[in-house]
Formats: structure tokens, sequence, C-alpha cells
């Protein structure tokens, strides 16, 4: 395998000082906690002070533990679905059984309390079902953003409607936080927030090397400091310096899979619970999965869309995501990645509780087959809920998939 970077030892630093500040100002009356969606408005949020905690990130954890099928049926027991969004199912569900992976990943006993909770529906309406469960039992505000849905042109009125709902936020953030806006401070936040994606998009675009210095598995983990820190000098620095040591690495040879024949294109969420699976069945094919659309989700160029604007720049930005947009937007960009990073193929993850990051629904697939001429596997799974998902079946596609893309070379 290949040599282990320092950017993941500093990254698991870095996320375990994020954890403890934010239990630690959870329990401090001076300091004041906000929940948030991972692509909502963090920056108004950081220019308040408030230390911000993420429940998808959260959830992803739970499902990289594996624990998520014991924590799903507690949701289940009290009238959640279990077809909705299994990161909201298995968070309320470890919040109901009284257990988080923060208590073994950081000896901190539980999640953070929060003061408020801000979230975007840009993701799914789930966001608000799960952030209003949490409103009720901590007994604090619930507000946020009605995000427009398939969107084509991010036109000027979709831009200042997202922007006005923003602004609408402040109130009850300044009432909350004992702070009143800055607008200065946000400017400057929203610049921190570019910087930082304009680092992870360069660390993304090593993939476009051959072979590949890392892929797909590797980024799910080098993403954390661009979810969770951005609009904060520390993912700066985290990136500057990972992208540095990446550089430096591939001057010696660094690559993810050795000897690399097969490129592909990871399309919808993680299978959290599956992930060393996966990463070792393709390193032992040869493949590299070198490019995804849910790591790319944290890509926001469009905040450098106004800095004078910061509100309109941030409504650009979280508008602009690939998950709002439209079937002929998506499918234009993800031909241009497919070009960009030379991919062989698309594997495509139908995640059965996501419906908004599974995009075989409505023949997607067999149109960009047609257009780029590159094939196509589609992986029953889910993002959380191992139950869905089946090592064999997966294992059996996959390897049959790769075979043919060697044969067509």
């Amino acid at each position: 395998m290949k040599k282990p970077l320092k950017s993941f030892k500093k990254m698991r630093e870095l996320m375990s000082k994020h954890f403890h500040e934010v239990y630690e100002a959870s329990q401090d009356d001076k300091q004041k906690v906000a929940w948030c969606t991972s692509v909502g408005p963090a920056e108004l949020l950081h220019s308040f002070g408030f230390k911000v905690y993420y429940p998808e990130n959260h959830g992803a954890m739970i499902g990289a533990s594996k624990k998520a099928s014991e924590y799903i049926p507690y949701a289940n027991a009290i009238g959640y679905s279990q077809m909705i969004c299994s990161y909201l199912t298995s968070d309320i569900g470890a919040f109901l059984k009284g257990e988080t992976p923060l208590q073994k990943a950081y000896n901190i006993p539980s999640i953070p309390k929060p003061d408020v909770l801000v979230y975007n529906t840009n993701q799914c309406r789930d966001v608000y079902d799960w952030f209003s469960f949490y409103g009720r039992k901590f007994n604090v505000p619930v507000i946020g953003i009605s995000s427009p849905v398939n969107v084509g042109e991010v036109t000027e009125n979709i831009i200042n409607d997202v922007a006005t709902q923003m602004k609408s936020l402040i109130p009850t953030l300044e009432e909350v936080s004992g702070t009143k806006f800055d607008i200065d401070r946000l400017k400057e936040v929203v610049k921190l927030s570019y910087e930082c994606t304009k680092l992870w998009k360069e660390c993304l675009f090593f993939g476009t090397h051959i072979p590949s210095p890392l892929t797909f598995f590797d980024y799910t983990v080098l993403m954390a400091p661009a979810v969770v820190l951005r609009g904060l000098p520390e993912a700066i620095d985290f990136y500057k310096e990972a992208n540095e040591e990446i550089r430096q690495e591939m001057k010696k040879g660094l690559t993810a899979v050795p000897d690399e024949k097969v490129r592909l294109y990871w399309e919808g969420m993680p299978i959290w619970g599956r992930l060393r699976m996966l990463a070792e069945l393709f390193y032992e094919l040869n493949t590299s999965i070198v490019v995804s659309t849910y790591c790319n989700s944290w890509i926001f160029e469009d905040f450098a869309y106004d800095f004078d604007r910061p509100f309109e720049s941030m409504a650009k930005a979280y508008t602009e995501l690939f998950i709002v947009r439209n079937e002929e937007v998506k499918e234009k960009v993800i031909a241009n990645w497919i070009e960009e990073f030379k991919v062989d193929g698309i594997i495509y993850h139908e995640a059965m509780t996501c419906p908004n990051n599974s995009n075989t629904r409505y023949g997607m697939p067999k149109r960009l087959q047609e257009k780029t001429g590159k094939p196509y596997l589609i992986i029953n799974g889910d993002l959380n809920d191992m139950r869905l998902f089946s090592d064999e079946q997966a294992r059996t596609s996959i390897e049959t998939f790769i075979e043919q893309i060697l044969e067509n070379k």
C-alpha cells in the first residue's frame, strides 16, 4: 500500500480540537453553539462567534463506526420511517440510546447542546425535520433557508431570494449570540471560505495526474476540514500544508494504486460502513476512483462572486451546488469531470435512503453513456444502513465491470 501521509495525522488532530472546542463551548454559559447543515450558511454563524457543529459529519462518523444499524431502530420506534435519510435516523437513534462515536474517538461524553439550529434545504427537506427534532428536545430556535430545487441557470432572482432568507436569520442570531451583526466580519469569513475552497479543489485535482496519488477513499477523510472548518484559518493552513506534502510525495513516486489500469468516477454518497472493504477491492483490481460528485460538493468557487455583497456570494455558492441543479446541468458537470480526469467508467451508488444524492432514477446513467461513451455500473446500497448493502453482490458486480472495461481497452 502507499506511504501514509502526515496530513492524515494532522487532520485527526484538527478534528479532535474541533470537537473538543464545540463540546466545551456547549458546557459554558458564556459561549454559544450553533448546529449547521454541512452546506449551510456557516460563514454567517462564524461571523457571530458561534462554535459550529455539523450533525451530518456526526452521521458519517456513525456510519463509519458500523453501528448505524443498531441505532436506526430507535428512531423507527418513535415514528421515523426506515426509508428516510439514514444519517437522520442513525443520528437520532444514537441520541436516544445515549451514545456517540465521539466517546470512543475523542473521549467526549456526548454531542454538544445547541443554542440554535440553522439549516439549508439545498440538500433535501430531511435536514429541516432532523433539526426540528433537536429543536424540540433542547427547546432552542430552529431557523433556516428553503432553497430552490432543479435549478438550471442560477439567476439574480434566485440569488436575491436566498440572500434575503439568509439576512432574515440575523435577528435570531443576534438575540441568541448576544452579538450585533458585523458585515465586515462576514466579508472576512467569506473570503476565508473562498481560500479554503480553492485549496480543497487543488487537492482534489491531484486526481487528474496519471497514475493518481490519491483516491476517493483518501478524499473522504481529507475533506473533513473543508466541511467543518471552512471559514476558519485552520482549514487554510491545513490544505496549504497537505497540498505541499502531496506535491513533494508525488515527486518521489506517490501513487494510490501502483499498477493503475482503470480510472473511475464515483457518483453518489459514500458507503460509510464499507469504505475499507471497497478501497481494498479496488486496489486489488488495479483501479483508482479518481473523482467523485460527493467530495467535489465542497468546492464553493462562487464565494468570490462579489466579496462586497457577502450574502449574495453565499447565496450563489450554496445554490450552485450539484445536488440543487437540474438533470441537464448535472450531466454537463459529470461529462466535464469525466474528460478532465480521464475516466474509463462511472460507478453510481443508488443510496436507498438518500434519493436526492442518487442520480440513477431518471435515466441519467444511460444518457451519459450515450454522450460520453463511458460504461457505468449501479451499486445498490446506502450511506449508513448496511442492511441495504450486499458485500458479495457488490464485489461480483465490480469485478465484472472492471473486467469488461479492461477487455474493451
